[in-house]
């Protein structure tokens, strides 16, 4: 017997399918559902898809410089926008070298969000954007940090019920400069080690402001704010950078996986890191 599919015409239309089912799930691009339920890793009562909810989709950009991406706008779409530049690049980066064109014109930001791979492209990136997800659920809508939005293993902060409508990017500081490093058996393969990098240099080549998210190195993306901080104020030099990363790497708590070791992917981690920070401060990166 086949699954049933739902296609509402709005995300509050979905939401209260969702509510009148709750064993049903919501379908975005695909790309990983799909492939999941042929797997038998999971089996739907029904599906809910999003696929006919216009205000789903799209990049905009505010009048204050902030970026709002809707949950539905696949990846190819967000690789190639120019409206993702300077320190909001970093999410762009990421789109571009997720899997093979094929899945990047068919999935999602919101369905890949959603699904919580720590191993992913964009978790990372949007932690280090600063970004915020919004999300809607029966009780209506609420905005979450991407720092606190992915708790662990294909875990994220989202309640029974809520699906993402949106990632938001704040105005991006003045001068950000961004870099997304990303380092994988082959070219398509989800990372073995990922590094996401937004900096702003001062006139005198010293940091202003700087953000670094490693991906891949534990259940959710590493930032050590007290790392970014030995960097404000002076200039990137290798000293600087590796004082750094090191205390990043620290903070890591990778797995041995078909992808590599633990211990691997540690060596990996300050290695990527210096080349990540090196190209968004010179202005290499994004």
């Amino acid at each position: 017997m086949g699954i049933s599919v739902h296609r509402p015409e709005s995300a509050e239309e979905a939401v209260r399918l969702k509510g009148q089912d709750p064993d049903a799930l919501f379908l975005a691009g695909g790309q990983t559902l799909v492939a999941m339920i042929n797997a038998e890793l999971v089996v739907p009562a029904a599906l809910i898809s999003l696929d006919r909810i216009a205000n789903l989709g799209g990049i905009d950009t505010h009048a204050d410089g902030a970026v709002r991406i809707g949950a539905m706008t696949r990846h190819a779409e967000i690789a190639a926008s120019d409206r993702l530049i300077d320190g909001h690049a970093v999410i762009r980066e990421a789109a571009r070298v997720i899997a093979h064109p094929a899945i990047r014109n068919l999935g999602t930001i919101g369905g890949a969000v959603s699904h919580g791979d720590p191993n992913a492209d964009y978790p990372a990136a949007l932690v280090a954007a600063d970004a915020r997800v919004e999300v809607l659920g029966s009780q209506g809508s609420r905005e979450i940090a991407a720092g606190n939005f992915f708790k662990d293993f294909l875990t994220t902060d989202l309640k029974d019920g809520e699906m993402v409508t949106a990632v938001t990017l704040p105005a991006s500081p003045a001068g950000a400069r961004s870099h997304y490093e990303k380092f994988a058996r082959v070219d398509g393969d989800y990372a073995t080690v990922s590094v996401a990098v937004s900096v702003v240099m001062n006139a005198n080549a010293t940091v202003d402001w700087v953000r670094i998210a490693v991906g891949a190195c534990g259940p959710r993306p590493v930032r050590v704010a007290a790392a970014e901080e030995s960097l404000i104020g002076g200039a990137l030099s290798y000293e600087a950078i590796q004082k750094a990363a090191q205390q990043i790497a620290a903070a890591c708590d990778p797995i041995d996986d078909v992808r590599g070791s633990a211990d691997y992917r540690l060596l990996l981690v300050p290695r990527l890191i210096a080349k990540a920070v090196k190209a968004a401060g010179s202005g290499r990166g994004a």
